[in-house]
C-alpha cells in the first residue's frame, strides 16, 4: 500500500510549509490525483487519517481532485479519453497510447488557520 507512504509525504509537506509560513493549524488540504497515477483515492485517504493524527493536519479535510487521464494516439493522432492504462483507442483501436495528462499527484492548495 503505497498510498500510506505517500500520505506521509504530504503530511510532511503541510508540516514543512507550516513551519515557513507560519500556520498553526489546517482545515483542508487539496491535492490532485490525476485518473492514471496509479493512487487509490480511498486508500490515500484513510492513510492521510491516520498519519495526520498529532501533527498541524490533524482533523484536516482531504479534498481530492481527480483530472481525467487523456492520450494522442499514435495510430490515427485522436486526443482520446483513459480512465485507465491499458485500454485501446476508442476511435481506430489501437493500443499506442501516448498520456498526455492524468499522470499527475500534487498538492494544489491548504485552507489554514
Amino acid at each position: 500500500m503505497h498510498e500510506l507512504s505517500l500520505a506521509q509525504g504530504i503530511v510532511d509537506l503541510v508540516e514543512s510549509e507550516a513551519r515557513a509560513q507560519h500556520f498553526s493549524k489546517v482545515k483542508a488540504v487539496h491535492v490532485v490525483v490525476g485518473a492514471l497515477a496509479s493512487v487509490e483515492p480511498e486508500a490515500l485517504a484513510f492513510g492521510f487519517d491516520s498519519v495526520a493524527r498529532g501533527t498541524v493536519a490533524d482533523g484536516a479535510r482531504l479534498v481530492l481532485e481527480r483530472p481525467p487521464g487523456t492520450a494522442e494516439c499514435m495510430s490515427c493522432g485522436a486526443e482520446v479519453k483513459l480512465d485507465s492504462r491499458g485500454e485501446p483507442c476508442p476511435g481506430c483501436g489501437s493500443y499506442q497510447l501516448l498520456v498526455t495528462a492524468g499522470e499527475e499527484l500534487r498538492v494544489s492548495d491548504l485552507e489554514v488557520e
